[in-house]
């Protein structure tokens, strides 16, 4: 064991022991879990690089409380320290639900069997920073066409769920589309993902638009998948004119797709307990203004959702 490792090794006793600081959901005296509403922050990217503060203020005016990040790079996010980072974010009221980094094959020494010193320094930093998920959101396209590799990386998944946890943290992960189009032996690649990761150890973040837009239901999803998509991508989209880039994102409610019903399914049958409002740098206004219509819009909806009939 090198001195990265054992160094690793010897802080996870003191990230353990900080998980009870860590933004787990509250419940009611039912016992049934809160949901919690975040913003990803991917389309605030340059906002986040000059004026952090500012943006975030901005959002946890509105109402947001958990932040999703999609820049951690070299050990930091959007240019600050893991510690830094989350105290900027308790200044703003906010804290670091979860974060998008890709864990590729490359962070998996196949030897050894055991992860590289800088997937080890992912989970850390993510801890520090506050951060509940870890999230991956892509998988290798030189595994797409390779069934053995693609189930070995699935049980690295596996690996990297039980490390997270060891660290106070979940790990999971983000689909886009080719999941549901492409496949190996007629299987999809998304039925493989689900059928050879371990529930208690890989969750789901469920991205709604990706889905849709290659025609297929959450309702399909979540009866034969129940309670495996613990977090959810929530977004809308309308038709573009631009050939190679379809759609583009809207406010909640504004656009083609059924987001109550997507929302509600995921209560009822997927185990979702955390929606994450999503939009692309495409949006069709400015970023903040189309943050405050979805956050009106999903409280809305909650209320009306909440309300007795």
């Amino acid at each position: 064991m090198n001195t990265t490792r054992r160094s690793f090794i010897k802080n996870s006793t003191v990230i353990i022991a900080g998980a009870a600081l860590l933004p787990h959901h509250s419940s009611t005296a039912a016992g049934k879990k809160l949901e919690t509403l975040a913003i990803q922050l991917y389309p605030f990217e340059n906002e986040m690089f000059h004026d952090a503060k500012g943006t975030l203020t901005d959002l946890g005016k509105m109402g947001y409380k958990y932040v999703e990040h999609a820049n951690y790079t070299e050990r930091t996010f959007y240019g600050y320290s893991p510690a830094d980072f989350r105290k900027l974010l308790d200044d703003c009221g906010l804290t670091l639900l979860s974060g998008h980094t890709v864990l590729e094959m490359k962070h998996w020494n196949k030897p050894a069997r055991h992860f590289i010193r800088d997937w080890h320094y992912t989970i850390e930093d993510a801890a520090t920073a506050g951060q509940q998920y870890l999230i991956t959101p892509w998988i290798d396209r030189s595994i797409w066409n390779n069934e053995h590799s693609f189930r070995y990386f699935m049980d690295v998944f596996n690996k990297s769920g039980e490390l997270c946890k060891r660290a106070g943290l979940q790990f999971g992960y983000h689909n886009h589309d080719f999941e549901f189009t492409h496949t190996l032996n007629s299987v999809r690649l998304y039925d493989i993902i689900l059928q050879h990761t371990c529930r208690d150890l890989v969750f789901q973040q469920l991205d709604i638009a990706n889905l849709y837009q290659k025609g297929y239901s959450v309702n399909d999803l979540f009866s034969r998948y129940p309670g495996r998509f613990q977090l959810m991508h929530v977004k809308d989209l309308v038709e573009s004119n631009d050939r190679h880039h379809p759609y583009k994102t809207v406010p909640l409610g504004q656009g083609y797709l059924n987001i109550s019903n997507s929302i509600e399914k995921g209560r009822q049958k997927g185990g979702t307990i955390c929606f994450i409002i999503d939009q692309h740098k495409d949006i069709s206004s400015d970023s903040i203004v189309c943050a405050r219509e979805s956050c009106n819009y999903f409280n809305r909806e909650r209320s009306s959702a909440s309300t007795p009939t």
